[in-house]
């Protein structure tokens, strides 16, 4: 079982040895060595993980918003590019990012207590239909754009700044506030078996090796888009 991180990486998500900083909800003890203790053993949470693919989908949201700039400011900028972001936001972002959500943590966390109706899982449910909207929107906006409508592009860069706008603080609200939660509510074991869920998300919801074309993706629009 691996866990999968945009800073390049792929890592045993339970036992694997590193001496970087680590989110502060992630669950270590030291490990004896024989220069003394200067390692830590990491047991990723799910809420961990999450907030590890959150780092994805910000850095994405940071593209479109310097894609949009230079959309309005010089109107054109590569279609290929454009379906590339949305196809991120479509499969990554929802399909698999939220789908772990919707489908195995935020019902555990049901079951553990905390509200769905007129509490925060309803409320990031809500997001959720709200940012696909929008996504669908600008994917609506890209063919329309192909075939030469000139409304368009006020429609992708007006359904970009919405969703931009949603989506961070959507992230900022599960990172600091939903998952948080989660790591009080669930036991270590249950926590344990829905890490290992969320890799067989993966492989049945976006299909092996996805993950890390999206991974090379973000590297290649942020150097186009942000610089290296």
């Amino acid at each position: 079982m691996t866990k999968r991180t945009f800073a390049g990486s792929r890592e045993n998500s339970v036992h694997h040895f590193k001496t970087k900083e680590v989110h502060a909800d992630t669950e270590y003890d030291w490990e004896e060595c024989g220069l003394g203790k200067t390692e830590r053993r990491i047991f990723m949470t799910p809420g961990g993980q999450l907030k590890d693919e959150h780092e994805g989908i910000l850095l994405m949201l940071k593209i479109l918003d310097k894609v949009s700039g230079k959309m309005k400011k010089q109107g054109k900028v590569e279609f290929m590019h454009l379906e590339q972001i949305v196809d991120f936001f479509k499969i990554f972002a929802d399909k698999c990012h939220h789908g772990k959500e919707e489908d195995l943590l935020f019902p555990e966390m049901e079951k553990a207590g905390i509200p769905r109706d007129r509490g925060p899982i309803g409320v990031m449910l809500a997001e959720h239909v709200q940012g696909r909207a929008y996504v669908r929107a600008m994917g609506e906006a890209v063919e329309a754009l192909k075939k030469g409508d000139p409304k368009a592009q006020g429609k992708f860069i007006e359904n970009a700044s919405n969703y931009i706008t949603l989506l961070t603080q959507h992230i900022d609200k599960e990172n600091n506030i939903l998952f948080p939660m989660g790591d009080r509510v669930l036991n270590r074991d249950l926590q344990k078996q829905l890490v290992e869920k969320f890799e067989i998300v993966e492989r049945e919801k976006i299909g092996v090796g996805t993950h890390e074309k999206f991974h090379k993706l973000l590297h290649q629009l942020k150097e186009i888009y942000l610089g290296s």
